[in-house]
């Protein structure tokens, strides 16, 4: 049996509980769906989208893009993140149709959507320049000739230049346990790459549960990330900052040709 992806294993633990990394999620679910719909719109026009989430998690994105309107489909590398994702939408009355798979493998028909989004910085869990070009190969492959990319991930140029070593709490109670999610950062010698640590605790009547999972990251500056997406053969490539686009992180556009 051939061992187990760490970044499947990572999302497949953290499936059931990755709600609780927002204040509220329902309103992130929302907020992040209106901003990527807007980007879409600007960029293909008014009108339904044929959208494939190729880093669905547990929906946060997708269920917001599928109560917009668009016609979506998630994949994610983790079985247990992208089964939930259904299930959370169909509770919202959307149709969210999911499968895992690699992103660097995706199963579906060259040209089939208009357009691929791979938010919340999951790209950089890619730790090599090949296995991020493999990547976006298949999303260019999947994606009809004038189709949009959408790729969000954390704002590395300033992150590399102050190396920071964590994130503050986020504190959740719900049904009489306080939850406090927390992230911790390792930076390797190179600079451009960390592990972190991502911990919850949990507190109670029965008393107080730790659970740490690690997972690895490519620091990706823009101008590495561009270039990726340009040898990868889209064109076109800019740059939203969330000031003016309502999404949480920068968000780079591409187009296919």
């Amino acid at each position: 049996m051939a061992p187990r992806d760490p970044v499947a294993g990572f999302y497949d633990g953290l499936a059931a509980d990755y709600h609780l990394i927002y204040a509220d999620w329902e309103a992130g679910i929302r907020r992040q769906g209106a901003a990527l719909d807007a980007l879409l719109t600007d960029r293909l026009g008014s009108g339904p989208a044929e959208v494939l989430d190729c880093a669905c998690g547990i929906g946060t994105q997708a269920i917001g893009l599928a109560l917009r309107g668009h016609r979506v489909v998630g994949s994610d590398l983790s079985a247990v993140a992208a089964a939930r994702a259904a299930r959370e939408a169909t509770v919202r009355g959307a149709e969210l149709p999911t499968v895992a798979a690699d992103m660097r493998r995706l199963p579906f028909v060259p040209g089939r959507f208009d357009a691929v989004v791979c938010a919340d910085n999951s790209l950089p869990h890619l730790l090599t320049a090949g296995d991020v070009g493999a990547a976006l190969d298949a999303m260019r492959r999947v994606l009809r000739p004038g189709g949009l990319l959408l790729i969000s991930t954390r704002p590395y140029d300033e992150l590399r230049r102050t190396r920071p070593t964590g994130t503050p709490p986020q504190v959740v109670e719900a049904d009489g346990i306080r939850t406090t999610t927390f992230q911790r950062w390792h930076w390797h010698e190179d600079g451009e790459h960390y592990d972190l640590d991502m911990v919850q605790e949990r507190s109670g009547p029965d008393g107080v549960r730790t659970e740490v999972r690690r997972a690895a990251y490519w620091a990706l500056t823009r101008e590495r990330l561009t270039g990726l997406v340009l040898d990868a053969g889209f064109v076109r490539p800019a740059w939203a900052e969330p000031a003016a686009s309502g999404f949480f992180q920068p968000v780079l556009t591409a187009v296919a040709p």
